[in-house]
């Protein structure tokens, strides 16, 4: 272990005084990731905020505002995003004070911060070195930062030439208004106009002209780590390994399309399971009443859209809705069940059971003229419409009710019944195998996705 190194039971933190009386900068050490997990966030996580509508790209700092400013509520912070590359960015500083966590690359960080004021600089330009501290971060770590405003600050690779990046970050400005902000950059603060790179001052050019000359191993350094000292031995191997990892997965996570997902639930789109079938179900009257496998789910709207609505048009938009809409995780399934089940000599279908048969081929009875169906039904007010689905297997027969029920003038409600009769033992098994996932995600996942494309 090094001299230097002490150990530190909490997080590891380092802290500079500011040389002009303002806040001092604090460095927190959080978390050591996994090997290369640093260049696979970097990735991942750039390719998604380059996607972003409030993405810019400056300053060598690609940055996205995540959530701006409400000072109509009295809330003047504002979150963002932003990113530094394996080149790092210049020396700057804000106006304002800033707060920020992010994850450093396979390669490792290195924080550098001068708190030298700008009088002092006007004074002697060499304040700047002398206020002058770095701070070094290891590779795939997370940390924290926090300093004030006008704190002169830069980011790069932890080595010089470093091919890996140097660290992504989401950054809160407590205060979008503090600090001296010229007029015309606090009139686009308060219409929530303002960009990272807008609240940025570049270092001036005859300070950056003798920092260029300076010496950065003569440079008061604070190196944090976890789990091994800087720079022993146990270190240098991590590193090493880490930055090699990182490259990989780096590359992997670049050449994967980065993608997200948003799901809602709760409210109106909330699907219930109901204890039993009502009296006037068609399913009621299929499968001679016998019967291994029973459900019914239901999802109600209520919109001011559905006054003097017809039950036929609706079930006929939802019936497309699941044909055009299905859950993607529903599909996947069927593709696996598809690959296994297709040497068996069963039918495969690529939507969900329950409304598979709607791709099927025959025209003797359709519904609104599209819709192969097996039983259909509209009452005379056109406010209950319903169909049956289903088919005929080797192991199991299976019918399905998708029905509409207009229940007053604004609320709709639409469900999706399901009932299975077993032909032998094997579809006893496979009943038993897919009744939970079936009653738990498949249903209730189709009967809400459809009723969102043809709805909402």
């Amino acid at each position: 272990m090094s001299l230097q190194a002490r150990v530190i039971e909490t997080f590891p933190t380092a802290r500079i005084p500011s040389q002009c009386g303002g806040l001092p900068v604090e460095v927190s050490l959080i978390a050591q990731l996994g090997h290369g997990s640093g260049n696979h966030l970097y990735a991942a996580a750039l390719s998604r905020q380059q996607a972003h509508n409030d993405f810019i790209d400056a300053l060598d700092e690609p940055s996205a505002k995540l959530a701006g400013t409400d000072f109509d509520k009295g809330d003047p912070t504002s979150l963002y995003s932003f990113a530094v590359g394996a080149k790092g960015h210049p020396f700057h500083r804000h106006a304002g004070h800033r707060v920020f966590t992010a994850i450093s690359g396979s390669g490792g960080a290195q924080l550098r911060f001068s708190s030298a004021s700008p009088a002092q600089l006007a004074q002697d330009p060499a304040s700047f070195l002398r206020a002058l501290r770095y701070v070094n971060i290891p590779p795939d770590c997370m940390f924290t930062v926090r300093f004030g405003g006008d704190t002169w600050h830069q980011f790069s690779p932890l080595t010089a030439h470093s091919t890996h990046p140097t660290f992504f970050a989401l950054s809160c400005h407590t205060n979008e208004l503090g600090g001296d902000l010229a007029d015309p950059l606090r009139r686009q603060v308060l219409a929530n106009e303002a960009t990272i790179p807008a609240l940025t001052e570049l270092l001036p050019s005859n300070v950056l002209a003798l920092l260029q000359t300076a010496e950065h191993r003569h440079i008061p350094t604070i190196a944090l780590a976890l789990d091994a000292a800087p720079d022993s031995l146990q270190s240098r191997l991590c590193r090493y390994a880490r930055s090699s990892i990182g490259v990989l997965r780096g590359g992997w996570a670049r050449w994967r399309r980065a993608s997200g997902f948003l799901s809602e639930s709760g409210g109106q789109h909330t699907v219930i399971q109901l204890p039993q079938l009502p009296e006037d179900s068609l399913l009621r009257s299929q499968l001679d009443g016998r019967f291994h496998h029973q459900d019914m789910f239901s999802l109600s709207l209520s919109e001011e859209r559905f006054v003097g609505a017809s039950a036929r048009d609706l079930l006929g938009a939802l019936l497309d809705g699941f044909i055009h809409n299905p859950p993607h995780g529903v599909s996947r399934m069927m593709a696996l069940r598809n690959a296994l089940v297709r040497p068996l000599g069963l039918r495969t279908s690529p939507l969900g059971c329950p409304v598979s048969s709607l791709l099927s081929g025959q025209q003797h009875n359709l519904f609104h003229g599209r819709y192969p169906v097996l039983d259909q039904s509209i009452d005379q007010q056109d406010h209950y419409a319903q169909v049956i689905l289903g088919a005929d297997d080797k192991h199991l027969r299976f019918r399905s009710c998708v029905a509409v029920r207009i229940v007053d003038r604004q609320r709709v409600e639409f469900t999706l019944a399901t009932r299975v009769q077993c032909k032998n033992g094997f579809g006893h098994v496979y009943m038993a195998l897919i009744e939970r996932v079936h009653r738990r995600y498949v249903s209730p996942a189709m009967l809400r996705m459809a009723v969102e494309h043809a709805f909402t």
